[in-house]
């Protein structure tokens, strides 16, 4: 069985987020999606909530499965017996950064290759932090987010949650 995981913040997730994932899950038998902690970043979702928010996004994906994590991408890999990392990239500007990671995570597993995925057009230039000032100024974000979530990161977002 190929097994990749699909790691990110996820926060929130968002359409370009589930491109990706459901990408994904057509050339990989078993998707991990690992909402990763990076204490750097001050989020407005706990892992826990965007663990939800992704779980209500693949429901209907039985081959997908939502976990939390911290520490080494590379270890957490080695330790589940993946081989593949999954990642989407929007631009150029993104290519550098992950490259630079991608190659990371090799030196640090050898068994680990990544795979990017480019982003379809309609979502260039879509980021979580793109759906959260949207939001934050009242804007309409329901063609940036899936459905199944839409409520609760509304009720979130334009109530101006707490960060976590």
């Amino acid at each position: 069985m190929t097994m990749a995981i699909c790691p990110g913040s996820f926060d929130p997730v968002t359409l370009g987020h589930m491109d990706i994932i459901q990408r994904a899950t057509k050339l990989f038998d078993h998707v991990i999606v690992a909402v990763m902690v990076n204490p750097a970043k001050k989020t407005m979702f706990s892992v826990e909530e965007r663990m939800e928010l992704l779980k209500k996004c693949v429901a209907d994906m039985p081959n997908v499965e939502v976990v939390g994590f911290r520490g080494l991408l590379a270890e957490y890999a080695r330790e589940r017996g993946i081989t593949a990392i999954v990642k989407g990239l929007r631009a150029v500007s993104d290519f550098e950064y992950e490259f630079q990671m991608a190659l990371t995570n090799k030196k640090l597993n050898h068994e680990l290759e990544t795979v990017f995925l480019t982003t379809q057009a309609q979502n260039m230039y879509l980021s979580s932090s793109i759906v959260k000032d949207i939001a934050s100024f009242g804007g309409d974000i329901s063609g940036f987010v899936p459905e199944p979530v839409l409520e609760d990161i509304r009720k979130r977002l334009y109530t101006g949650g707490t960060e976590k």
